[in-house]
C-alpha cells in the first residue's frame, strides 16, 4: 500500500486545481501557479493556505520557486488562440504562447538536468492543426529537445461525464525510463489517436517521429450519467419568461423545432441542451436555436458574451421551460463533486469551471498511465533511447 503523497507534482495555469482534485491525495502538490486573482482564491479555498501556489503571471515566476525533479508537471496553457473560438494566431500569440514561457520556466528550474519524470499538456484538438500543423511540430520538438519521449491522446469528456469537450493530451516521458510494454502500442490504438493527431504525427521529422509513443490506454467504463441528472431542483432555480422561451423557439429551424416536438409525444420530462448560434441566411448573419436531446451538453466555454453561456431546454408535453445553466451545474459536468468550493460570484464561477479540465478524464489517465508510469522508475544508463520492460 502507497503512502500519502507518494507522488509530487507542479500545476502551471491551475485555475481552480481540478488537476488536483483528479490526482487525489497521493499526489502532493510542489507548486501552483495562475495569473487570474478570483481563480486562485478558490484554488486556496479548497486546498489551502501551504504556499505552493504563486499567484502572478508565469513569466514573473522566478524558476527558484519551481523546485525541480518532480515526477510530474502539468500545464493546461491558454487555449484561446489555437480554438475555434479564437482568433487563430496559434502559439506566435499573445496568450497560447504562453507554453514557450511554461516550458523555459520549467528548462531553467531544471538543477543538474533533472527535468520531471513526466510533462503533460493538455489544450483543445485545434493544437494538432493550428499554423498548418507547425504549432504540434513546435511542441513535440521542444520535448525531444530536452530529452523526452512523447506520444499524443485526444479524449473526449462525453465518455465520463454528460459534456461534449474534446481535449488533446501530451504526455513526455524522460528518455531514461524502462517502459512498460503493456502502456504503449507500435500503432494507433481505436479512438484515442484520432485522425487529426495521425495527421499531425505523419507531419514530424524522421527524428521527432523516432521519440513518439502510442499510449495504450482501456477504455472508459459505461458513462451512467446523464444532463437531466445533475440539474438543480425545479423550483431552485430561476426559469425563463415565457416571453423569453417564445422568442428561443421562434429562432429554431424546422429540423430543430420537430426535435423540441419529438421530446414533447414522450411521457417523461426531457432535457436538451440548448445553443444560440450565429449562422449566415440570405447574406446576413442571424442568430438560431439549436438543441440536442441525446442526454449530453455541448462544451463549456467560459461566459465572455451571452451566447458563450449554455441553457437547457425542459419540455414535458405541452410545458416546455428554458433557462440558463447554473454554476454548480457546470461544476457537475466538469466532475467536481459538490463539496468543491465555487466562487459566490456568477461570472468567476462559471470561468472557473469553462477554462477547467475534466476530472474523471485525468483520474483515467492517473491511473492507468501516468501512475504506472512514475511507479518503479529506472535510471536507464544505455544510450538506447527506448526500450520495454
Amino acid at each position: 500500500m502507497r503512502n500519502k503523497h507518494t507522488f509530487s507534482f507542479q500545476e502551471f495555469f491551475a485555475g481552480g486545481g481540478m488537476v488536483r482534485q483528479a490526482l487525489g491525495e497521493n499526489w502532493d502538490c510542489h507548486f501552483a501557479n495562475d495569473f487570474d486573482g478570483k481563480k486562485a482564491l478558490a484554488y486556496q479555498e479548497n486546498w489551502g493556505l501551504g504556499g505552493e501556489l504563486v499567484v502572478k503571471d508565469i513569466r514573473d515566476v522566478e524558476p527558484s520557486l519551481l523546485g525541480d525533479n518532480v515526477d510530474l508537471s502539468w500545464a493546461s496553457f491558454p487555449c484561446q488562440d489555437l480554438s475555434l473560438a479564437g482568433n487563430g494566431g496559434g502559439l506566435a500569440s499573445k496568450r497560447s504562447g504562453m507554453f514557450f514561457v511554461f516550458w523555459e520556466k520549467l528548462r531553467s528550474s531544471a538543477t543538474g538536468g533533472r527535468l520531471p519524470k513526466l510533462v503533460v499538456i493538455e489544450n483543445v484538438c485545434g493544437l494538432l492543426t493550428s499554423n498548418q500543423g507547425k504549432d504540434f511540430q513546435s511542441v513535440i520538438e521542444k520535448f525531444v529537445q530536452e530529452g523526452y519521449q512523447v506520444g499524443g491522446l485526444v479524449l473526449d469528456a462525453k465518455e465520463f461525464v454528460p459534456q461534449s469537450r474534446k481535449r488533446v493530451f501530451i504526455i513526455g516521458v524522460r528518455q531514461d525510463k524502462i517502459i512498460d510494454s503493456t502502456l504503449v502500442s507500435n500503432q494507433p490504438v481505436g479512438d484515442f489517436h484520432t485522425p487529426a493527431l495521425i495527421r499531425a504525427y505523419n507531419q514530424l521529422s524522421k527524428k521527432m517521429k523516432s521519440n513518439w509513443i502510442w499510449y495504450n490506454l482501456p477504455r472508459p467504463k459505461h458513462r451512467k450519467s446523464e444532463l437531466i441528472g445533475l440539474l438543480e431542483p425545479m423550483d431552485s432555480v430561476n426559469w425563463d419568461s415565457k416571453e423569453k422561451t417564445q422568442s428561443i423557439l421562434s429562432k429554431m429551424s424546422v429540423v430543430n423545432r420537430a426535435k423540441v416536438q419529438a421530446a414533447q409525444n414522450l411521457k417523461s420530462p426531457t432535457v436538451g441542451a440548448l445553443f444560440m448560434r450565429t449562422r449566415r441566411y440570405a447574406d446576413e448573419k442571424r442568430v438560431f436555436a439549436e438543441v440536442r436531446f441525446d442526454g449530453i451538453s455541448g462544451c463549456l466555454r467560459t461566459p465572455n458574451g451571452g451566447s458563450s453561456r449554455q441553457s437547457i431546454i425542459w419540455v414535458h408535453e405541452k410545458q416546455i421551460l428554458s433557462r440558463l445553466l447554473t454554476p454548480r451545474e457546470t461544476a457537475r459536468l466538469m466532475g467536481l463533486p459538490d463539496t468543491y468550493k465555487l466562487p459566490k460570484n456568477n461570472n468567476a464561477a462559471l470561468h472557473l469551471t469553462g477554462d477547467g479540465v475534466v476530472v474523471p478524464v485525468v483520474e483515467h489517465l492517473k491511473n492507468y498511465l501516468l501512475e504506472p508510469l512514475v511507479c518503479n522508475f529506472e535510471i536507464v544508463n544505455s544510450p538506447e533511447k527506448f526500450k520495454f520492460a
